[in-house]
């Protein structure tokens, strides 16, 4: 099993160009206004499909490791591709404590690689005080996310 993600953006060869930077393989199949990433490592089937009108928008994305070495793998792929934005290690966030490399998209999705250390005690009303997705190139690095 494998997840399905579609993405409406604005240049799909530009899309497709990050994209292959970010896994480091060419798509299975590309047009002008679609490609297809059919991947393996992670286990994704990625579409990008070109729209004229609103593009994809979520909080973010992510793909979850199993151990600080695949972050280091991750993080060295990242920084060699220079899409690597920034690095968090040990934060606390969304009630975990976690080691999250980010990295944003041509359409401003932000995209985290992250592993979990260990799981936090669920207390108090989430805030999402924007620390579980930062601001793309080089904004302020906030703090852990807050609970009240």
């Amino acid at each position: 099993m494998r997840p399905h993600l579609s993405l409406d953006v604005r240049d799909v060869p530009a899309s497709v160009a990050f994209y292959q930077k970010v896994f480091g393989v060419a798509p299975q199949k590309q047009t002008t206004d679609y490609a297809k990433f059919d991947l393996t490592e992670p286990p994704l089937n990625l579409a990008l499909v070109s729209s004229t009108g609103a593009i994809s928008s979520v909080n973010h994305l992510g793909i979850e490791v199993e151990s600080a070495d695949d972050i280091a793998k991750w993080k060295q792929q990242l920084l060699e591709r220079n899409i690597l934005e920034k690095v968090e290690e040990g934060i606390a966030c969304c009630f975990a404590r976690q080691d999250k490399l980010w990295f944003t998209d041509p359409d401003g999705n932000s995209w985290e690689i992250f592993t979990v250390h260990e799981q936090l005690a669920v207390t108090g009303a989430f805030k999402n005080t924007g620390c579980c997705v930062p601001k793309s190139s080089g904004a302020a690095q906030p703090a852990a996310c807050a609970v009240s």
